[in-house]
């Protein structure tokens, strides 16, 4: 391949070099600064319908839509001339003739483009006199709510359903000052991938039913996480408030899900903030399961354990960390691991080469395999009298427990966010925090290993699950002595060829891969 050709230009005064083609709006990005727009994202085709982005050029005739205008060479570009902001001042004021001033009952006020540009480079007054249009609301299907009213035709909506989802559903319908997204007769957003309009809409058009009226921008803590709820790991952004998950959206990453997040990820949160979780270590004293403080429960535990095979029953949707810890575990008690997880219907974006909603409903397989446990249909087949069951269960695990298995097995040992129904003759309950509730990584089916944060508080003394059983390993005489997960992880580096060289510091945000999985095809927008 050529070496890539390289454009030196001005803009605002900094000096930029970007590769030939880059439009003057991502050159700005790279230049630190913004160009206002609305029809313009990095993942849909080329629009330049809603001029916002205009931006005066020396020596060019007119102003120029920087979504749309190539750079140049010796290009000397100036986005705050007076020229450029009167043109983007008309054009906000022509948005805002029959824009609703409802942004008090808005579910995008607080980060609306619309309020945002508007606000720094509008009207401090509209000058219109007649009353404004009104179109009621209509349902789109799915988990969409069109608002027309607040609609200001970018198409970004129509964009992504034909060349990013492959299904054409929206249409901009009429013309002139009657235009509307409409959608085609008989078709509606249950697309897997539809509710990423609403991401993609720049004001309060498209909003979302399940987060409609919840809470305000401005009363969210905002968390990058991992979506939990496939083995594609998609990036992701864990909103709460008052401690409870309230929304999840997605977070950019060019390698593993560019600007996207399927429906079933973004609603499928609500076992997140589930309210019959543990809160305290429990322990068996005759028929009744009492509350005891964690030394006590690990101590006992530890009791159960010695001399006894460990057959461990772990969810795909532990951390690389607290598998890693389980498999130690393993390892000790010469027992064995194996795991079962929830499976459905696979749901590619076809605009996105290796994006899909994956049939393995659970984060973190690839990684549990890695770390030697066996996919089971039957699980507990596998016990022999005598042994001890551990069941380590955050979610994603579908299990039915059978009574006759319990019974092979001299003792049971739960480590888990919930105390299952089947489980509850078990000897030593250990309450364990889920996804929200800690930092960790996980292993995506790429072999992309890939960082989350801890979003909320635990529920009462739930602790993460590699620390609940690094004190179970250190009762047991193996001195782990971790504190944080980024030790635990270090160890595990350390540990495995495939992790060797990674740390929380080179992951960052984005993840890394593991030596020697294979590179998925590039993605295109």
């Amino acid at each position: 391949m050529g070496e890539t050709q390289m454009v030196t230009l001005t803009i605002e005064g900094r000096k930029v070099s970007v590769a030939s083609g880059t439009s003057i709006l991502e050159a700005a990005k790279a230049a630190g600064v913004l160009v206002p727009h609305y029809c313009y994202h990095p993942g849909l085709p080329v629009a330049g319908v809603c001029r916002m982005c205009l931006v005066e050029v020396e020596k060019a005739p007119k102003l120029a839509p920087a979504c749309a205008s190539a750079v140049a060479e010796g290009q000397v570009v100036h986005v705050h001339s007076e020229k450029a902001l009167e043109a983007r001042k008309g054009v906000l004021e022509f948005l805002l003739i029959n824009h609703p001033l409802d942004c008090p009952i808005c579910d995008q006020a607080g980060e609306c483009e619309l309020q945002d540009y508007t606000y720094r480079e509008g009207r401090s007054e509209g000058r219109l006199q007649e009353p404004k249009r009104f179109n009621p609301m209509e349902d789109f299907g799915g988990d969409v709510l069109y608002v027309t009213n607040r609609c200001i035709l970018c198409t970004r909506c129509v964009r992504f359903m034909d060349d990013v989802a492959g299904e054409p559903v929206l249409n901009v319908s009429e013309r002139g000052d009657r235009a509307i997204i409409g959608k085609f007769e008989g078709a509606d957003l249950t697309h897997a991938w539809a509710g990423n309009v609403i991401d993609l809409c720049p004001v309060g058009a498209l909003v979302s039913k399940d987060f409609l009226n919840k809470a305000r921008a401005w009363e969210l803590d905002r968390t990058p996480s991992i979506c939990p709820n496939c083995t594609q790991g998609c990036n992701s952004i864990v909103e709460t408030r008052d401690n409870f998950v309230v929304r999840t959206r997605a977070r950019p990453n060019d390698e593993v899900n560019k600007y996207y997040m399927c429906d079933h990820g973004r609603l499928n949160y609500r076992w997140m903030n589930e309210q019959n979780r543990l809160e305290a270590p429990l322990v068996r004293q005759g028929e009744r399961l009492v509350a005891a403080d964690w030394s006590t429960a690990v101590d006992h535990a530890a009791k159960l354990l010695n001399g006894k095979r460990a057959v461990v029953l772990a969810s795909p949707m532990l951390s690389n960390e607290s598998l890693w810890m389980l498999s130690k575990l393993i390892r000790k008690t010469g027992g064995l691991g194996l795991f079962t997880v929830e499976t459905g219907p696979e749901a590619p974006l076809l605009g996105v080469p290796d994006l899909a909603l994956r049939a393995e409903r659970a984060a973190n397989v690839r990684g549990a395999e890695m770390f030697g446990f066996e996919r089971s249909s039957s699980p507990l087949d596998g016990i022999q009298s005598g042994d001890v069951l551990v069941i380590a269960d955050v979610g994603g695990m579908p299990l039915e427990i059978d009574p006759s298995a319990l019974a092979r097995a001299s003792a049971s040992i739960v480590i888990g966010t919930t105390l299952p129904e089947d489980a509850r003759s078990a000897t030593v309950v250990l309450p364990v925090t889920n996804v929200t509730e800690e930092e960790g990584t996980f292993t995506n089916v790429h072999g992309r290993v890939q960082r989350y944060l801890q979003a909320r508080a635990a529920p009462g003394m739930a602790r993460p699950a590699w620390w609940a059983l690094g004190d179970l390993l250190e009762a047991m005489g193996d001195a782990a002595g971790y504190f944080l997960a980024s030790e635990v992880f270090t160890a595990l580096a350390g540990a495995s060829p495939e992790f060797a060289g990674m740390s929380y510091e080179s992951l960052g945000l984005k993840g890394a891969r593991l030596q020697g999985s294979r590179q998925p095809a590039e993605t295109t927008g």
